[in-house]
């Protein structure tokens, strides 16, 4: 898996928090998080009850990158689909490409089946937007300037 840099305008992140919403009205799930495969957050939505969402998406990315490799020991490109159930709450985590997954946090309100199912929608609805927003060409403007002479003077050596 190649890792790109991808730039999330304002009008993606729009689409995608629109998306999540849908998500979690139709699936009764309680949080959405959005999560690049090395463990970054990129978009969350939902409850929000003290949630550490930047730990859970570093542990999320790395489990499922953990069973990718379980995967490949059993012949599968990959294991789409990741359920850990809990007494009080449960986690689904799914694929939406080759570079983000969806983390999605549940009680008993709701069931496996309905998460599921409306993981798969939504994996596609934000993997259409995330494609469109790789595609875009990247704003080149403020990061390809040449230093100024006041950004580019001496470094600083300690006195002898």
């Amino acid at each position: 898996m190649k890792s790109r840099n991808t730039v999330i305008q304002q009008q993606d992140a729009a689409r995608i928090h629109e998306i999540l919403t849908h998500f979690l009205g139709e699936s009764g799930a309680a949080e959405a998080l959005l999560i690049d495969r090395g463990g970054q957050l990129i978009a969350m939505d939902g409850d929000g009850q003290a949630l550490d969402a930047v730990s859970i998406s570093a542990l999320a990315a790395a489990a499922f990158s953990s069973t990718a490799a379980m995967a490949q020991l059993l012949g599968e490109p990959e294991f789409s689909v990741l359920f850990h159930e809990g007494t009080k709450r449960s986690i689904h985590v799914s694929t939406v490409d080759d570079e983000t997954i969806l983390l999605a946090i549940f009680d008993e309100r709701t069931t496996v089946g309905m998460v599921r199912l409306f993981a798969g929608e939504a994996s596609r609805a934000v993997g259409s937007v995330l494609g469109e927003a790789r595609t875009r060409p990247k704003p080149q403007a403020e990061f390809a300037a040449p230093l100024s002479e006041a950004e580019s003077r001496s470094p600083w050596t300690p006195p002898s």
